[in-house]
């Protein structure tokens, strides 16, 4: 009795601030919209600026890039993403509600048959982790910097676009054809792509051994390729992106390609739709906008979803429920 009460006590505020991070998704798709089309964002340049004109496709001298205009890549990607969501929300076997009105009333309830609930669940589980790294680095004089963009508006196409890249290849090439590769039974195409989509889905992995060192190695070097370029972040970097990768590769391999290609969006574009409006309602610039009450009100709201969501893995683990 007393274990049902401590669950009720975590699983209603739990579910409470899971569907505030739904909702705080959805409206982060015409935010960000609305941002790129319609703010001044991009200073000289707008939605109609050439994606030929852009640093690195230049340098990689894509010419027939010059009739694509940058609106052209947001838009498409956008609605690529809004329709994962609406697949994430439906499935991959019961809907968003479905899965968390039990779990509001305080039902002791499994969580599995939505891609959504596991989405937001390990999305706030990262952030409170990259919360505690940063606190940890700092104590050792070690911050985390941003790589330099140019443009604000470049750089939101280039976090709306980047978790498409990164995942396919960190997740879907580095991950899930070597864990297809150790436990595939047969060689089968249709397993191999069904696979890709959803290991845990086709594959039999009682013995996870294997697959956590090929999610290791790939979350090692997800973490090297932020910080390697020249461009690219400071050292310190590392370690969140490597903790990302870790959980994101896991999330791929128990819950399939939607959730973690979702919980990269989140911290992409769903943060940044949020920091680019303060940015752009105050005048200021877009690291100073992390700084504000709304934002910081926002982080709040994820660390203690994260917090909930550790708890509610913790207590599955004892009552040997599927969280």
């Amino acid at each position: 009795m007393q274990s049902y009460k401590i669950f009720q006590g975590i699983a209603i505020p739990y579910s409470a601030l899971v569907s505030v991070v739904f909702g705080l998704m959805i409206f982060s798709f015409p935010i960000g919209a609305y941002l790129f089309f319609n703010s001044n964002l991009g200073g000289s340049i707008d939605y109609q600026y050439p994606l030929y004109e852009i640093e690195f496709i230049k340098a990689l001298d894509l010419q027939w890039t010059s009739e694509i205009q940058i609106g052209d890549v947001f838009i498409a990607v956008w609605i690529f993403f809004l329709v994962i969501f609406v697949i994430a929300s439906l499935g991959p076997s019961r809907n968003f509600m479905r899965v968390l009105s039990p779990i509001m009333s305080g039902t002791a309830e499994h969580q599995d048959g939505n891609y959504l609930v596991h989405t937001i669940k390990w999305f706030s589980v990262i952030i409170i982790l990259s919360a505690a790294i940063d606190v940890v680095q700092r104590s050792f004089g070690v911050n985390i910097t941003p790589p330099p963009f140019g443009n604000d508006l470049v750089q939101l196409l280039s976090v709306t676009f980047a978790p498409i890249i990164e995942e396919i290849g960190f997740r879907i090439i580095l991950v899930g054809i070597p864990v297809f590769l150790l436990y595939a039974k047969r060689a089968s195409a249709k397993d191999f792509f069904r696979s890709l989509w959803n290991p845990s889905a086709v594959l039999s992995i009682s013995d996870v051994r294997k697959a956590l060192i090929v999610i290791i190695a790939s979350a090692a070097l997800f973490g090297l390729a932020h910080v390697m370029s020249e461009q690219g972040w400071t050292s310190g970097k590392m370690a969140q992106a490597t903790m990302s990768g870790i959980i994101i590769g896991w999330v791929y391999i128990r819950y399939g390609f939607v959730s973690a290609l979702l919980i990269h969006w989140a911290t992409n574009y769903m943060v940044f739709s949020y920091g680019y409006l303060v940015a752009s309602v105050n005048d200021v610039k877009i690291m100073d906008a992390f700084s504000h009450s709304l934002i910081q009100t926002i982080e709040i709201l994820l660390v203690v979803t994260g917090v909930l969501s550790l708890a509610m893995i913790w207590l599955g683990r004892r009552k040997a429920l599927n969280v």
